[in-house]
């Protein structure tokens, strides 16, 4: 049986890729900071899909948590052949008034956690030959949008280089783009969405759909929906900052529903 590991996965994208996952046939390690969120989704997804679930309760803001998850990976006895980290969050506000720490914070989980548990998944999935990670980014990635968008710029250099790197050893690396998808996201970041055109919202299930379509068909980055396919190409080329002022319009405002 094929196991993945999803961390944030109690909530949001991380939820969905589990019941995906898990209808699948998968066993599963589930990580996220709440234990009790934890037990309960990974109970849900056995009663439902009759799968083996295990949890990992981990803080990928701190060194501690990133190396229990590290050393879960690295257990041959135990291995994992889909890494999905996923894990991230929003800071409110604009740079210069989110308070460094959390800024930092940030950059541990969007960046330092998705190169320490990718170093530590791929010498298993090198050996035997076979194996995957996808990296959850965002088309925030594409458009000038502070720490959040440079972190995520760099989910996808690093994923896209990476793959390059991995050509004929049998394990991908993808990035994924989702654009704004329902979720817990904005809520737990204080911001409000009710600027936010209906039209521009995905489902999780949509997103994690395309996104395993896409890693199948070998891709090395997946931008889920047609809609925010082209908004990537136009962030590619219209002058800098020509969607990036739209972008923090629409997400930076933190007008009440």
């Amino acid at each position: 049986m094929t196991t993945a590991l999803i961390t944030g996965a109690t909530a949001g994208i991380g939820a969905a890729f589990a019941r995906r996952l898990a209808r699948g046939g998968y066993r599963l390690v589930l990580v996220a900071r709440d234990t009790g969120r934890l037990e309960r989704a990974a109970a849900d997804l056995h009663a439902k899909f009759g799968v083996e679930t295990e949890v990992l309760t981990a803080d990928l803001a701190t060194d501690e948590g990133i190396g229990a998850v590290e050393a879960r990976l690295a257990d041959s006895a135990r291995p994992v052949d889909l890494l999905v980290n996923n894990a991230g969050f929003g800071n409110k506000g604009a740079f210069g008034v989110v308070p460094l720490q959390d800024e930092l914070d940030m950059l541990k989980v969007h960046i330092e956690a998705i190169l320490r548990l990718s170093t530590a998944a791929l010498p298993g999935m090198r050996e035997r030959g076979r194996g995957a990670i996808i990296n959850v980014a965002s088309v925030a990635a594409f458009v000038p949008r502070g720490t959040y968008g440079a972190s995520k710029a760099w989910v996808v250099s690093f994923s896209q280089g990476v793959m390059r790197d991995l050509v004929g050893t049998g394990v991908r690396v993808m990035a994924l783009c989702p654009g704004f998808t329902r979720t817990e996201f904005h809520q737990r970041a204080g911001m409000g969405t009710g600027n936010i055109p209906s039209w521009s919202w995905l489902s999780a299930e949509r997103v994690v759909d395309e996104a395993l379509r896409d890693l199948a068909r070998g891709r090395a980055v997946s931008v889920p929906s047609k809609r925010y396919k082209v908004a990537v190409v136009l962030a590619r080329v219209l002058p800098s900052g020509g969607l990036g002022g739209l972008s923090s319009k629409a997400a930076r405002t933190y007008r009440a529903n």
